[in-house]
């Protein structure tokens, strides 16, 4: 059974990989289009980011009551 932690982690993977296909194969159907997805790629890099470093510092605070 998965966590939740490894399930959201994934599931952000999996948009940023998507938009990332999008991109890389031309999808994008104008120049705003483009910046649209890359910066919703990138919100998606920084939630991701700020997501493992909540669950790093709950696992440390866990490391430390025991």
């Amino acid at each position: 059974l998965m966590s939740i932690e490894d399930a959201f982690r994934e599931e952000l993977r999996k948009l940023m990989n998507d938009y990332a296909d999008t991109v890389s194969t031309g999808g994008a159907t104008d120049f705003p289009h483009y910046r649209h997805l890359v910066g919703t790629i990138e919100g998606l890099a920084l939630a991701e980011r700020a997501f493992l470093d909540l669950i790093d510092a709950a696992n440390k605070e866990e490391d430390l009551d025991l």
